[in-house]
């Protein structure tokens, strides 16, 4: 019998308007053609929503998926992707978390779980295998992240849970408000806790369970040993683990690849203070790890009266965009403004960016303490980052302004404070710079996700044709990767117009060894006009051309 390698897949459809619960298989092609989390979720996404809904309204829909490869023992491959249409952006979202929910949502035998409509009360999803129900959250409604856990559990009776959740900036609809499991894992990006939030829906719970899933003989167990042994015996592996991701700060901000004082700079001065290495020796707790992976980057912090260690800690995103972005070096501050974050459900890099944003418009004279609610917004102020991050997240005052992201508070606040925008389609960059990363910076501007740092290899150059110009050219600012279809660049997922990059990455850095940096803005409108070329898309408004689309197996958009 012919081996079949793309598994079928499970799907779980809730209507919350309706209150009803209905199941479909699809069959393994669908894996074939989309596989991984994001792109079955995105395909799910298209198949079910309507075009031109307003992404908070009850006709947007959200999926919640995973890859044929998450329930195994494979290090950073069991990863949770929420997909849905962006508060924030208008497209496409794609939002993925490492964690223990994907596994357990899998060893329930679910491939995807796709929510539509709204509920007429607060409510959150049980899963236990096929038995699925809607249970009232009216108790748990402006509860923050770690109280809910507790709650949940309490009520069911049963530790065993694992649980996707939104805080109270979800529920209140902050644009870019995420979705949080075990209280400090977080799906950040894109603002898919706004639309739990839209629709009602306080939280996901599944139950653990063993997984059934074997593995394919001896021949995989024997990969999965190649690969893991190989990846311990690292120096990538042997930082992470003892650094965690913040582990590249400070050698970032030393070569002035750490965007500061909201991208005007590549350098921060005692930017180390900070750094992985610097948290390592204050206040780190403990590594913590995800199902599956032997790297155990992640970070549990605590400061004994003000940092909970249940909220775990900053990875190198948070601490940029707390940080750097922000002028911050008061580690403590940063660690802090990031329990906030994941105690009411807020994306870390958009909350940050937006800060620094208001910053820098306060240190321009755009605003000042009249509009910032008496709070001395300057660069290096730690007390008044977490103000705001508190007030963004209970849309108080000013807060509610930023909490509508950077790109919507600047054409509130006006007086030319767009100039010092850092967006990308309405959406904050995370602390990856395309001044010094240009391929990156191109996938920033061509994503329907927007500015993602987990949509693209970074920079990595593998011309596939040595003999072609078109090529080699794109080669040269490190675009061309290789692939027949560009999956690295993320192209089965649907584009929309617009793909430019902010002003600023196109003036040049000030200080540091960065100093007088920028992109080449002839340089990446050739690349632009270059990758449309070679990817069929259409120069007029950043679609796929039809003959890109039936080569990518997405003819049916057509229709």
């Amino acid at each position: 019998m012919e081996q079949k390698w793309f598994p079928d897949a499970k799907v779980l459809e809730v209507d919350l308007s309706k209150g009803t619960i209905k199941s479909q298989v699809l069959p393994g092609e669908i894996y074939r053609l989309y596989p991984g989390g994001s792109a079955l979720g995105t395909y799910l996404l298209l198949r079910t929503m309507k075009s031109k809904v307003d992404p908070l309204s009850e006709d947007n829909v959200i999926t919640f998926s995973v890859s044929p490869l998450v329930g195994l023992p494979i290090s950073g491959a069991n990863r949770l992707s929420i997909n849905t249409k962006s508060p924030l952006t208008g497209g496409i979202a794609d939002s993925q978390s490492g964690g223990f929910f994907a596994a357990h949502l899998k060893s329930n035998g679910w491939d995807s779980i796709v929510v539509k409509g709204c509920s007429p009360k607060p409510v959150y999803l049980y899963v236990d295998g096929d038995h699925v129900e809607l249970k009232d959250a009216t108790s748990l409604w402006g509860k923050v992240t770690a109280e809910v856990e507790r709650a949940i559990k309490d009520e069911l009776r049963d530790n065993h849970v694992e649980i996707a959740q939104i805080g109270p900036a979800g529920e209140k609809k902050v644009r870019f408000a995420c979705v949080i499991n075990m209280a400090n894992r977080a799906n950040g990006r894109n603002g898919t806790g706004a639309v739990m939030g839209s629709k009602n829906l306080k939280a996901i719970v599944v139950k653990r369970k063993a997984s059934q899933r074997p593995f394919d003989g001896d021949g995989f167990k024997s990969l999965v040993k190649r690969v893991t042994d190989a990846l311990q015996d690292s120096e990538a592996h042997r930082s992470l683990h003892k650094y965690g991701t913040a582990g590249v700060l400070a050698s970032f901000n030393n070569a002035g690849y750490l965007p500061s004082k909201n991208w005007t700079s590549g350098y921060l001065h005692d930017g180390f203070n900070i750094s992985g290495q610097a948290m390592t020796k204050t206040i780190l707790k403990r590594e913590d790890t995800c199902f599956g992976c032997v790297v155990k980057c992640k970070r549990v912090v605590e400061v004994p009266g003000k940092i909970d260690s249940i909220y775990g800690g900053p990875e190198y995103e948070s601490c940029a965009a707390l940080g750097s972005y922000c002028g911050v070096t008061d580690l403590e501050a940063v660690a802090y403004a990031n329990q906030l974050c994941n105690m009411y459900g807020m994306d870390t890099i958009s909350c940050g960016a937006t800060i620094a944003f208001a910053m820098e418009c306060f240190e321009s004279g755009i605003i000042d303490t009249v509009d910032t609610d008496g709070i001395e917004l300057n660069f290096g102020n730690g007390s008044a980052l977490v103000k705001m991050v508190e007030k963004i997240a209970k849309k108080e005052g000013f807060g509610g302004i930023l909490a509508e992201g950077s790109a919507r508070a600047a054409k509130v606040i006006g007086r030319g404070s767009e100039k010092l925008l850092v967006t990308v389609k309405g959406q904050e960059f995370p602390a990856h710079m395309p001044q010094w990363k240009a391929a990156l910076g191109l996938v920033y501007a061509i994503n329907s996700y927007s500015a993602d740092h987990q949509s693209s290899e970074h920079d990595h150059i593998l011309a596939a044709d040595p003999t072609s110009s078109e090529r080699n050219r794109l080669a040269k600012i490190g675009v061309w990767k290789g692939s027949k279809e560009f999956r690295s660049l993320d192209e089965e997922k649907v584009r929309f117009a617009f793909n430019t990059l902010p002003e600023k990455v196109f003036i040049p850095l000030s200080g540091g060894p960065s100093d007088g940096v920028h992109l080449d803005r002839e340089e990446f409108k050739s690349a632009l006009e270059m990758f449309y070329k070679v990817a069929q898309w259409d120069p007029s408004n950043g679609n796929p051309m039809e003959g890109a689309l039936r080569r990518l197996s997405l003819g049916w958009l057509l229709s």
